[in-house]
């Protein structure tokens, strides 16, 4: 029988490791905060850089042809995603902080709005206010039925904010929404009628729970692929994080022609062994794929199941993909301020910081925290297990 490569996890090796995730951990502390999974890569990826290693095929980076990352790329978005990237138009660069901070540099002037769903990736939100750009918050908010944003008067709002620009992170991160083609839509008309250029986030779109799907934001139709960059990487999906590799497709004529202009090296060259690991992911590593959901679907139920037993209400709604989930601490007994602060302190568990996601925005993020549930049932059970423990002493 074939060994489940998420039964269990080694915490120790993890510990033991590079990873800042459980490196940077005190002893006894379980790490739940970065979006690193804890699980291993595909045998496919694993086997690519080993046969790199035993070649020694470290030097400058060559390919016959086509760009490789770019071919995998196109064929993958429009195998899983309906979409058919338009040819000659992607760049490989690190990393989506990367892509973020050259698109909002080449698309927009220091003072311009820069719109984006808060809370929100905290580096986003420090790319953005560091780039001297102004962060326009379209607020998510929670209902009975999950979270979502106001989309009327969506284009009056943003034109009076002076936005030259809209970050989409979809599927959403923090929340785990996956917008649906009606939300798209909206925020497509909004950017046609403010000729707005549109940075198109989506690292998680392979991390989608049944029955949500993924909507590619430049699929919707040619005027709104012709204002859109959207970025991506398998490193999310495949625990590639520290690969260092990355696309932008640049459907955007002016971006593209101002990237163009640019020096061949300014941007720098993803090393040989991220861009072959991509490629080994996005092509042969569709088993290990199927595995690693099977294993974060059971595991978003546990967390909802013991979200739902505790005796206070975290405003809590599954996620509809990615691993990670939202909790509003602020009607427990640990308050309404640095939550996860205090959970490392009391419960020996690390959670991302809400405040963080709200950064340099009016948003009120500070009683939330995030939890990343990409780890083994049994330490999974532990992690939720000393949360409670500590939320109820609180309580006493």
């Amino acid at each position: 029988m074939t060994r489940d490569p998420f039964a269990h996890v080694d915490v120790d090796r993890l510990r033991s490791g590079y990873g800042v995730k459980w490196g940077s951990l005190a002893s006894g502390v379980l790490g739940a905060w970065v979006a690193d999974m804890d699980f291993g890569v595909p045998p496919a990826v694993r086997e690519c850089v080993i046969r790199l290693a035993e070649r020694e095929d470290f030097g400058y980076p060559f390919w016959r042809g086509e760009d490789p990352v770019a071919e995998a790329f196109a064929e993958r978005m429009a195998a899983r995603h309906g979409w058919t990237p338009r040819p000659g138009r992607v760049r490989v660069l690190t990393d989506l902080i990367q892509i973020l901070q050259v698109m909002v540099e080449h698309a927009t002037r220091p003072g311009d709005g820069v719109a984006i769903h808060v809370p929100s990736y905290p580096p986003f939100l420090a790319s953005i206010a560091r780039a001297g750009r102004r962060i326009v918050p379209l607020p998510m908010t929670r209902t009975a039925n999950g979270w979502g944003f106001a989309a009327e008067g969506l284009a009056d709002r943003l034109r009076a904010a002076g936005c030259r620009m809209l970050v989409l992170v979809n599927p959403h991160n923090p929340t785990g929404r996956v917008f649906t083609r009606e939300e798209l839509e909206a925020l497509a008309e909004a950017a046609e009628e403010l000729d707005l250029v549109v940075v198109s986030d989506e690292i998680h779109a392979d991390l989608a729970y049944a029955p949500h799907r993924h909507v590619p934001f430049a699929s919707l139709g040619p005027a709104t692929a012709a204002r859109t960059i959207t970025a991506t990487s398998a490193t999310k999906t495949f625990n590639i994080a520290g690969l260092r590799c990355a696309v932008a497709h640049v459907g955007h004529d002016g971006v593209w022609e101002a990237l163009s202009r640019m020096p061949y090296d300014y941007f720098g060259t993803p090393a040989v062994v991220g861009r072959a690991a991509t490629v080994a992911a996005w092509r042969e590593s569709a088993d290990w794929h199927a595995g690693l959901m099977r294993t974060l679907e059971r595991n978003r139920r546990t967390v909802e199941r013991w979200a739902a037993d505790l005796p206070w209400d975290l405003g809590y709604h599954s996620p509809q993909a990615t691993y990670l989930s939202w909790f509003d601490f602020t009607g427990t007994p640990l308050g309404g301020v640095a939550p996860a602060e205090r959970l490392e302190r009391e419960a020996g568990v690390k959670l991302a910081e809400g405040a963080e996601f709200g950064q340099e925005t009016p948003v009120d993020t500070a009683g939330f925290a995030r939890l990343n549930f990409a780890t083994s049932p049994t330490v999974l059970d532990e992690i939720l297990g000393r949360i409670t423990a500590a939320v109820s002493c609180g309580s006493s």
